[in-house]
């Protein structure tokens, strides 16, 4: 016997079904927001509810943007013809943190992964290449999909479609270990990448 009411286990049931909050996690969540104000539930409401609403996608780098062009396309101090390649918009956000990179951005919208169903014609290629036809020469691509069998896929995928396009400097991101890890909790994969990574050091 289910001693919750309908509309709680309703709230309970779909809140499970987002990435990270199991039913339990759902279930706090729930009862928190029971405690809350009605004012700030309906400002909750409100925000989902306008979540696509009021967001559109960058004419530019497919990122999620409020106007025709993202704030980091507009910027006019960005470096136009120096692509960073990502899969989601949430590989912008954490690359942006590092605040070294002086470049624009480049959205797929996911990887190659034919077990799902998803080929190169469902992602973003085919205006990556025309975007950098329009650049004309000197520009810099950075492929910075993750280090997964699918985004090593799409990055192999993505620099041979690139070298059709001449005098385009294809780069990859560097994988490697963490600053502050230690050597002996690190996967194979992890040092593999560190090892092909390595670059001369220099001591002053």
């Amino acid at each position: 016997m289910n001693i919750l009411p309908k509309s709680i286990r309703k709230l309970i049931e779909e809140l499970s079904r987002l990435p990270g909050i199991g039913p339990k996690s759902a279930s706090r969540l729930t009862f928190y927001l029971l405690k809350t104000k009605d004012f700030d539930r309906e400002l909750l409401a409100t925000a989902v509810n306008n979540l696509k609403v009021e967001l559109t996608f960058c004419q530019q780098c497919h990122n999620l943007a409020e106007s025709v062009l993202c704030p980091i396309c507009a910027d006019k101090t960005r470096k136009q013809n120096l692509i960073c390649v990502v899969e989601e918009p949430l590989d912008v956000v954490a690359l942006e943190q590092g605040r070294g990179f002086e470049g624009v951005y480049h959205v797929l919208g996911g990887v190659i992964s034919p077990i799902d169903g998803v080929g190169p014609d469902d992602l973003r290629i085919r205006e990556l290449l025309d975007r950098i036809m329009n650049l004309g020469q000197g520009a810099e691509i950075v492929i910075a999909t993750n280090p997964s069998l699918e985004g090593e896929s799409t990055a192999m995928y993505v620099a041979r479609r690139l070298r059709s396009i001449p005098e385009v400097k294809i780069t990859r991101i560097a994988h490697g270990l963490p600053i502050g890890g230690d050597i002996e909790y690190a996967d194979e994969l992890t040092i593999a990448k560190a090892m092909e990574g390595r670059r001369d050091y220099q001591v002053n």
